[in-house]
């Protein structure tokens, strides 16, 4: 196979399992430092409860932890990093271009939107798509990665 053009971090998990949530936003950014063009992190049916406003926020990346990580790209001080995932998300979206989405349907079927368009309840930077969409996600990307 040769070089990933098109890559999506698909997130089937949900609060339960924080360590997949901070694996999603690592691994986004290194494929970016890796040079991958398109890189898109997508919350799948159970993984949506993560894009409610505020839960990411709560997933503190500590001291400690921004060392190990900045440790193992050049130039990155541990300093650099943010101090959790909902500040992170928003610079690798603003400022890397990762994509960010959400199974909108989900959105709807959890109870937290009305519609698949409705982002009351949802973090900013993430963008609910209809099930059409999400599976366009999928079928163009070079690859797949599921946590």
């Amino acid at each position: 196979m040769g070089k990933v053009e098109d890559l999506v971090i698909y997130v089937n998990s949900g609060m339960d399992n924080p360590k997949n949530q901070y694996a999603s936003y690592v691994i986004a950014f290194a494929a970016k430092q890796a040079g991958v063009p398109t890189v898109t992190v997508f919350y799948g049916p159970n993984g949506v409860e993560v894009t409610k406003k505020g839960n990411l926020a709560t997933l503190a990346i500590p001291d400690e932890v921004k060392t190990l990580i900045a440790g193992q790209f050049e130039g990155l001080k541990p300093e650099d990093l943010p101090d959790n995932l909902e500040q992170l998300a928003m610079f690798e979206k603003d400022e890397l271009g990762v994509n960010i989405y959400s199974c909108g349907t989900f959105n709807v079927i959890d109870g937290f939107a009305t519609s698949i368009d409705d982002k009351t309840n949802i973090e900013d930077f993430v963008t609910p798509v209809k099930v059409p969409d999400a599976v366009g996600v999928a079928l163009n990307a070079d690859k797949i990665l599921w946590l």
